[in-house]
């Protein structure tokens, strides 16, 4: 077992919900790659194979972990992937600018 390999993996497992997470609250996925996360699907699945077939160890579960994630992740970009780009509000407040012209 690598501790730096371990700690990748604790490193994306908490990366991949918190992502999912924002995308769910926002229902959008612009600016996403599904792409990008096919590829990271592969490695995850290389890294799996690598645990299951040559160095079995409980960081294999984090593997599979990060890869629930990671689908889950997946799902939602299919779910929302129609849904438009949130719009900021638009501010009519200009007082700010106002006295940044005056100075």
């Amino acid at each position: 077992m690598s501790v730096f390999e371990a700690g990748m993996m604790v490193c994306f497992g908490i990366s991949w919900p918190v992502a999912a997470l924002k995308t769910y609250k926002c229902k959008c996925v612009h600016g996403k790659s599904i792409h990008f996360s096919m590829l990271i699907l592969l490695g995850y699945v290389c890294g799996i194979a690598h645990k299951v077939l040559d160095d079995m160890d409980w960081v294999f579960w984090l593997y599979i972990m990060n890869t629930i994630f990671l689908l889950w992740d997946m799902y939602l970009y299919y779910l929302y992937r129609n849904n438009k780009a949130p719009v900021e509000p638009i501010d009519d407040n200009f007082d700010d600018e106002k006295e940044l012209v005056k100075k």
